[in-house]
């Protein structure tokens, strides 16, 4: 794999870039009535969504170690996995896009953006090609039937 740093962490290092953007570019802030509670409708269903990719993997007997694919044992295609390749990734998106509607900075797009961009090139697409060598056919296929994000 190219990248070792936790999703976690990276996704942290991107939250708190938009925290730096929202506290020194004040020219892109917004708000709107229930700018608060629309953030945390959206967050919510990101937790959602990772406890449900959690439960897939434990109910397959797998890892969920993204910084080590090669450990995997069960390639999961069920629950929320019939719908996202990547739905931990998924929900990174959603967590910072909820921060973001909290944050009020229209600039944090752009770290979204970003975001996607670095998490695919450097965590998803590696796994891809760590997948596809232990399980060969049946994940092409896979990865025909289900997007990669949503």
């Amino acid at each position: 794999m190219q990248l070792k740093i936790p999703p976690a962490l990276q996704a942290l290092i991107f939250g708190f870039s938009m925290w730096i953007i929202d506290k020194y570019f004040t020219t892109g802030n917004f708000t709107f009535t229930g700018q608060k509670m629309t953030a945390k409708i959206i967050f919510s269903i990101g937790v959602l969504i990772t406890f449900s990719a959690i439960l897939s993997f434990r109910k397959a007997k797998t890892t969920f170690d993204p910084t080590n694919p090669s450990k995997t044992t069960r390639l999961v295609t069920n629950g929320i996995y019939k719908y996202s390749r990547n739905p931990m990734y998924l929900t990174i998106v959603i967590v910072l896009f909820s921060w973001m509607m909290a944050l009020g900075n229209i600039f944090n797009v752009i770290i979204l953006f970003i975001f996607v961009y670095y998490i695919t090139t450097y965590q998803i697409k590696p796994e891809e090609e760590a997948l596809t060598k232990l399980f060969g056919k049946d994940y092409r296929l896979y990865c025909k039937k289900v997007r990669r994000w949503i």
